[in-house]
């Protein structure tokens, strides 16, 4: 950097002294903690943002959120240029940079990676930085700490969004990045118009009664709602109602939000029996994650249908339109084209899931837990889907299978449109631009899922009947012995847990897996497998089981075996 770039980023980073006695780590959510913790870091964020952008030479977006935690925390984290994820490699450095104490070992820290990076401070036009944040009261003056870092390097500029869900602006920073028209009214026009496509392509006889239409959905006392009664305006007779939005007097994720059904399976605030029968959807915080439910008769619990459902009923709605189109007369005979439809999950799945979609002939792989491995693995397919059973997930569409497609409508528009063929290939067209292909969104899927549903003339009982999920129990078990915790380094200890396939098989410390896998065996229809977490200091233990009461065995026996070859922790 040169010495004007040098003065600027210490004059401005004079005003945002990180916390004592605090490190954070960058991961799948960004950076995430207590929002008094964070304005350093969301400064810090700001100034990788604008050299992200200057070495892409693309719009970068920051998003300030912390999804479905307490509304008392916060987080920040980047959209790279293709919408995703940041990039694993810039990782280090964004640790480096949130933790970094003295104001001029952080100006040689970001000297040392430009030149490293070979990234050119001194012929910048400009980067161009999205901003967004959530409903959270600390989302302001966290925003204007992000300004501030983006502005301490010469030739950056910002547009700040306003208020928006999470995928609202990774979808922004990609199609800005596309050369496509990016604002939210531009989300909102096509969402609504793919919707509203798919619906004029249901087969007659099909369309579910006008009383099935109704959908109630549960906001999170976040930014979902809100948009939801936007995108409701727009999608002509689809019934929504909206509960918990942002409006009202509940408290952000509290006893609400798509987080809390699928791990407690109780109904959220604002549900009760007037809901029985009704097909029900609750959103997280900042809307990336959704799951459906059903409420049980006289009672508060609810029929959980979650993010390996979700999956599923994308997979069979796209796989029969594949399976439409395979058979087409206007394919050459000496160079057929199939589509790679693949399905990606992680251990976490429900093994009945897992099962259904290989019973149907799909391929479908595993791999660790987390966003970025199962984002990027999809990304191999012509067509892929991924979910995680919290509700989070997406279908990525290849440029190849898109152009395939384009051609096939061009072909069958001309020689038999109209036809069931013809139709299909609407459809999948009409999915690709439905879907949030830069990350998972709450408010596409449930298009998606309600356009599916009118599709098939499903109920939700019916969807929810496409396989019978096997009893499962995760348990966590808290590092939390004193001396660890006066030691804090210490918590990284949970990585003396190293796993492999998938995170199913624990590889260290030895003899452990040995343990689980005798312990499994006990049970019928036993799986097990234990894992780190990414963002708490806690070893997670995830059982299968033929019954409840065995699963929970089964989880407490293992439990009890990562506090023996641990040495310290307890289960809760």
């Amino acid at each position: 950097m040169n010495q004007e770039q040098s003065s600027l980023v210490l004059q401005s980073s004079s005003n945002f002294s990180p916390p004592e006695g605090v490190k954070l780590s960058y991961g799948t959510a960004g950076f995430r903690a207590d929002a008094t913790l964070l304005k350093s870091t969301v400064y810090r964020v700001g100034i990788l943002a604008a050299l992200r952008s200057i070495q892409t030479k693309s719009v970068i977006g920051l998003m300030i959120t912390a999804s479905h935690n307490q509304v008392s925390d916060n987080g920040i984290k980047i959209a790279d240029p293709n919408g995703g994820m940041l990039s694993q490699l810039w990782e280090p450095f964004a640790d480096s940079l949130a933790n970094v104490a003295d104001p001029f070992e952080l100006v040689q820290l970001i000297s040392d990676f430009v030149s490293k990076e070979i990234i050119p401070l001194d012929n910048v036009r400009s980067a161009e930085i999205l901003l967004g944040r959530d409903t959270r009261p600390s989302g302001e003056y966290l925003l204007e700490a992000a300004k501030q870092g983006i502005s301490s390097i010469k030739g950056a500029i910002y547009h700040d969004m306003g208020i928006l869900t999470t995928p609202q602006l990774h979808w922004m920073v990609r199609a800005r990045n596309m050369g496509m028209n990016s604002t939210e009214h531009d989300y909102f026009q096509q969402l609504s118009q793919s919707y509203r496509c798919l619906v004029e392509l249901i087969p007659d006889g099909k369309k579910a009664s006008k009383s099935n239409d109704k959908v109630v959905v549960d906001g999170a006392n976040g930014v979902g709602g809100d948009k939801l009664e936007v995108l409701r305006e727009l999608c002509g007779d689809l019934s929504i109602e909206v509960r918990n939005s942002s409006k009202g007097e509940g408290v952000l994720n509290k006893g609400v939000g798509a987080d809390f059904v699928q791990k407690e399976k109780v109904v959220p605030s604002g549900f009760g029996p007037i809901d029985v029968g009704l097909r029900c959807a609750s959103f997280d915080g900042d809307a990336d994650r959704l799951v459906y439910f059903l409420v049980q008769p006289d009672s508060k619990l609810i029929d959980l249908v979650d993010g390996d459902k979700i999956l599923s009923l994308f997979a069979h709605f796209i796989k029969e339109q594949l399976d439409v189109l395979k058979d087409n007369e206007l394919e050459k005979p000496c160079d057929p084209y199939h589509p790679r439809l693949g399905i990606v999950q992680t251990a976490y799945a429900n093994g009945a899931s897992t099962a259904y979609l290989k019973n149907l002939g799909l391929d479908v792989v595993l791999t660790p837990t987390g966003v970025k491995y199962l984002h990027e693995k999809a990304s191999e397919y012509d067509i892929g889907i991924y979910f995680e059973a919290n509700g989070h997930g997406t279908i990525l569409f290849s440029d190849t299978v898109l152009s395939w497609l384009e051609d096939r409508n061009s072909e069958l528009s001309s020689a038999c449109t109209g036809s069931e063929k013809h139709k299909a290939a609407l459809r999948l067209l009409a999915v690709s631009k439905l879907i949030n292909q830069a990350v998972g969104d709450a408010l596409s899927g449930l298009l998606l899922v309600e356009a599916i549903l009118l599709h098939t003339g499903w109920s939700i009982q019916k969807w929810n009947e496409l396989y019978k999920d096997l009893p499962s129990r995760q348990l966590t078990v808290w590092q939390f012995a004193l001396f660890f915790i006066v030691i804090k380094v210490k918590v990284v200890d949970r990585t003396a847990v190293v796993t492999a396939k998938a995170e199913t098989v624990v590889v260290q410390p030895a003899g452990i897996q040995e343990a689980i896998d005798t312990a499994t065996a006990k049970y019928r229809h036993g799986r097990c497998f234990i894992r780190p977490s990414g963002t708490e200091d806690v070893i997670r233990v995830y059982a299968e089981a033929a019954t409840q009461e065995e699963t929970d065995s089964l989880a407490n026996s293992v439990a009890k075996l990562v506090d023996q070859f641990l040495g310290f922790g307890s289960s809760q």
